[in-house]
């Protein structure tokens, strides 16, 4: 398998794939191991991981640059990445105890009831290439918190990285035969479906969670999906300094390219505030400075993935038949490595693949609405349920627009956003179960129930 720069399309080095036999013999080994694992204190597993989290911070310049090699996010994009993957280690190592602790449901004289979790078993984790510190310890560190042997499969896109996430794990003290790679692309990915694994997690998108979702069901255990979206945000009459929020929700629409589950994907813009906003939001994207990942200051750099550039030119192409403007961007950047212009689409319908269909790069559509039933109705009308956001300067207003979406997170004056504290959960296509949060803890456990007489 060959790993391949995106931002200069070179080949940067050569991997052996992992095929069924290779796959089942490493879960024969996690199997066999992780008894002995979770047989450990709880606090000794915490140990375990603060001491990784250490490890993410000593290397952390080496590791955005074998980051950025591969997936082309700006290098200081690939640094707050990783900081921000310790920041949720952070919240989980300071929650662990008191949500994987066991439970005194009842406690009176001959009766105590209590609620023990166990670890689910062996989980398999196939992860995704846009973030893969952040999607990647979103399930295998609650997983190893709570006892559990895990299979990783990094993204073939981000493979690199997660030789290195196995390689400090283990050097922080993970037994060997407690987390595995799986290395490979497509095949790698389905041979794991067929092996008994006791949970299955996935990120990425909706037609392959689809695909394992129903493939792994008769098998009787866990199954996360966490998949894309088209997440609308409203800019409503109220919203006073419209110019910060065009800069701040640019960013929400263009950070990391736009290649996020959460970036901003459809923009409904109040008509009192549209030109405003337009107009800030235009020369913000304008002002950006777009190269190489590794040049200082550059915010919008190559695309991980080569084919996204044709999704991107039949949005535009869709777009623009049937009437949109186009202000900024548009075309896919000529010359080596993946890129494309930063783009942004005015005068757009919800009819528009740009405004249905999930566009994962760096392209928006603004929309004008005349009031807020409008703009709930263009925020409704998707197949996808991650992520809403609301402008405006009453609180009351945004919570009741929220109220309406079927969206496992809602936001007030901010977008693009995840807290280790909140549940990540997708509705519709955007998925099924949580991490993060003590549900996202809980999620890699099997609750049993005591009934203790004496």
């Amino acid at each position: 398998m060959q790993i391949i720069n995106p931002a200069t399309a070179e080949i940067i080095t050569s991997l052996a794939e992992d095929n069924s036999s290779t796959l089942q013999t490493k879960f024969d080994t996690l199997k066999k191991a992780q008894p002995q694992w979770a047989s450990k204190p709880l606090s000794e597993r915490i140990s375990v991981i603060a001491q990784f989290s250490d490890l993410l911070e000593a290397d952390i310049e080496e590791l955005a640059a074998v980051l950025t090699s591969e997936v082309g996010k700006p290098l200081q994009q690939s640094r707050n990445e990783i900081n921000g993957a310790r920041t949720r280690i952070k919240w989980m190592l300071a929650n662990a105890e008191k949500y994987l602790a066991d439970e005194v449901m009842t406690d009176e004289p001959g009766l105590k009831e209590i609620i023990k979790y166990e670890a689910l078993g062996v989980i398999c984790n196939i992860s995704a290439w846009n973030y893969p510190y952040l999607v990647g310890v979103n399930v295998f560190i609650p997983a190893l918190l709570s006892g559990n042997a895990v299979m990783y499969k990094p993204s073939e896109y981000a493979t690199l990285t997660g030789i290195e996430i196995e390689k400090l794990l283990k050097k922080a003290g993970v037994p060997d035969d407690v987390f595995h790679i799986a290395i490979g692309a497509k095949e790698t990915g389905a041979a794991l479906l067929e092996i008994d694994f006791d949970g299955y997690f996935f990120t990425g998108s909706y037609k392959t969670g689809k695909f394992i979702y129903e493939k792994v069901a008769s098998k009787m255990v866990p199954c996360q999906l966490e998949l894309g979206g088209k997440d609308p945000l409203y800019i409503a009459d109220d919203v006073t300094d419209v110019a910060a929020a065009a800069i701040g929700t640019a960013d929400g629409a263009f950070y990391n390219n736009g290649q996020s589950c959460c970036s901003v994907e459809r923009i409904y813009v109040h008509e009192k505030n549209y030109d405003n906003y337009l107009n800030a939001f235009v020369t913000e994207v304008k002002s950006w400075k777009t190269g190489l990942p590794t040049t200082d200051g550059v915010y919008i750099s190559a695309l991980t993935r080569k084919e996204q550039i044709s999704v991107l030119e039949n949005q535009v192409k869709d777009a623009l038949s049937k009437g949109a403007k186009l202000l900024a961007g548009g075309k896919a950047v000529k010359g080596k490595g993946y890129y494309f212009e930063p783009t942004v689409l005015t005068d757009v319908t919800n009819d528009m693949l740009v405004m249905q269909e999930e566009s994962f790069g760096p392209i928006i559509g603004i929309m004008k609405v005349k009031d807020d039933t409008e703009a709930l109705n263009m925020m409704q009308d998707t197949d996808y349920g991650l992520t809403a956001s609301v402008y405006t300067a009453s609180q009351a207003k945004a919570e009741k627009i929220l109220a309406q979406l079927d969206a496992g997170s809602g936001y007030w004056n901010c977008c693009d956003r995840v807290s280790a504290s909140l549940p990540w959960s997708g509705r519709k296509y955007s998925g099924i179960g949580a991490t993060l949060s003590h549900q996202g803890l809980r999620a890699f456990t099997k609750p049993k129930g005591y009934h203790l007489r004496g």
